[in-house]
């Protein structure tokens, strides 16, 4: 499904990522893992192509695209949710949604599985994203994307600043979609036990590498939480 080889990548002169080597097989969910600041968000945004990578390769089902445009990337079926959730903040829940369907090039009304998926944003489709708590936010941040129906989601952080109980019906959901085994996901996260309940395969990250990896049933929590610890 995608394949990241030696990515480099940087702000300016700042390098971030070195020699990055990540597989994401079709319908599995990759966690990748570390402390703030060690450059996970940075690869997200270097697989989105937000960033230009200054070396290395990136292949999606068989294609190079390490240079290809973040929309065209998006057309291709890679779908991102950013940490901080980039909604609209001014349009309607329902608005949102209809936005995502566009930037597909479809007009038509949401889809009754986007509220099975998300029920709480059924009775709220006529507040504005602005109005939302972080949790419905996040919510709907996802709903947005997976209504493009990607074959690759990439979420950054989706549990940060979330009440349990938001946590909880986003976990059943990622849950639910894997179990489906039609999208993979490429999950960014801090919460330990939230990523290996989900993921098949974890990569741990310290100063932009990837300082170990595996299958998430034979990893050391121990191991992984002395490279999340501050």
């Amino acid at each position: 499904m995608l394949s990241i080889k030696n990515i480099t990548s940087a702000y300016g002169e700042t390098v971030i990522l070195r020699d990055v080597d990540i597989e994401i097989p079709r319908g599995s969910v990759v966690a990748v893992m570390g402390r703030n600041g060690v450059g996970k968000t940075t690869l997200l945004k270097t697989v989105m192509g937000l960033i230009r990578p200054l070396k290395g390769a990136i292949t999606y089902n068989g294609r190079d695209i390490t240079h290809l445009r973040p929309e065209a990337r998006a057309l291709e079926g890679i779908g991102y949710v950013p940490q901080g959730r980039e909604i609209f903040p001014f349009l309607t829940v329902e608005e949102n949604l209809v936005v995502g369907l566009e930037a597909r090039g479809k007009k038509a009304a949401v889809p009754e599985g986007i509220f099975a998926l998300f029920p709480g944003l059924r009775d709220i489709q006529n507040r504005k994203g602005g109005d939302l708590s972080g949790g419905q936010q996040q919510q709907l941040a996802i709903a947005r994307i997976l209504i493009t129906e990607p074959k690759l989601l990439l979420l950054d952080e989706p549990t940060e600043g979330i009440q349990p109980s938001i946590v909880f019906e986003i976990e059943n959901t990622i849950q639910f979609i894997k179990e489906q085994g039609k999208l993979s996901i490429l999950l960014v996260e801090q919460y330990m036990e939230f990523a290996l309940r989900l993921a098949d395969f974890c990569y741990v990250m310290e100063k932009g590498s990837i300082a170990f990896h595996g299958n998430v049933g034979e990893l050391s929590r121990d191991d992984i939480k002395n490279h999340m610890a501050i």
